[in-house]
């Protein structure tokens, strides 16, 4: 290791000192001198491989990285399954539904693409997908929109099952929650409906849904939580709660909706 203070020479300096320019002849020997070669001997080329010629399955299948690692699909030439459904109308539907055809069809094959018709012989409503139809489950949204209407809602309200997808209908008869008969049968139902429809429109607006009475069935539309409450209030008035206590119910119960909402 040179000391400290040693005088420190160029790296350029320092490799042409250790560098020879010329062979120098070695000490005690005159006739032997030391040359450097610079040729190098050629090395061989490696053999040729000979590949296989590709097959037109394998030029089909080049990969291109820039694009796509597979080949552009080729059209289907498979036929287009073609399904259909038939929606029975009972027979005190069927004229409310001869008035509201306008408002039924136009939904269906405007907005589900389905083609629809009514058969007035068999009084049944058949709907069938085309090509146009996108939607997989187009064809179960239309049978329900009819069978919301044969239940007697309101088109504009069976509508909604359409544009939403956490809609449901319920149904259940009065005979399920309590054994009646008679003019009992009678109060039961007033008690639901109240006067001038009163108590059964306030629960609607309570519980977000649409609730259709027919003899000694309800019908209860609307999402999953809100048909609970529905319910719960019908089944309250069915056995025999004052609609003062069922109203103050719903008014706790729509306060709790829209804190949560």
């Amino acid at each position: 290791m040179p000391a400290p203070t040693a005088l420190q020479r160029g790296p350029q300096a320092l490799a042409d000192e250790m560098t020879p320019d010329t062979a120098q002849p070695m000490a005690g020997n005159d006739d032997m001198t030391i040359t450097t070669s610079t040729t190098h001997t050629a090395i061989d080329a490696p053999e040729t491989v000979l590949l296989p010629a590709p097959t037109a399955d394998e030029e089909a299948m080049q990969i291109d990285s820039k694009t796509s690692l597979f080949a552009p699909e080729k059209a289907s030439t498979r036929r287009l399954k073609v399904e259909d459904r038939k929606v029975r109308i009972p027979p005190h539907r069927l004229t409310p539904l001869k008035a509201a055809w306008p408002k039924i069809y136009p939904p269906l094959v405007e907005h589900l693409k389905l083609q629809v018709r009514m058969n007035v012989s068999k009084k049944t409503v058949e709907l069938r997908t085309s090509s146009l139809t996108t939607d997989t489950g187009a064809l179960q949204k239309g049978v329900d929109f009819i069978t919301a209407f044969t239940l007697g809602f309101d088109p504009d309200d069976a509508i909604a099952l359409l544009r939403l997808d956490d809609l449901y209908i319920e149904t259940f008869e009065i005979k399920d929650v309590k054994m009646l008969g008679g003019e009992h049968m009678g109060r039961a139902v007033g008690r639901i409906a109240g006067k001038d429809g009163k108590t059964k429109y306030a629960i609607e607006n309570a519980s977000r849904t649409r609730v259709v009475l027919a003899d000694t069935k309800v019908h209860i539309l609307g999402g999953f939580q809100n048909i609970h409450v529905a319910r719960e209030a019908i089944v309250s008035l069915i056995l025999g709660s004052p609609p003062g206590k069922v109203y103050g119910n719903l008014r706790t119960v729509a306060g709790r909706m829209k804190e949560r909402f």
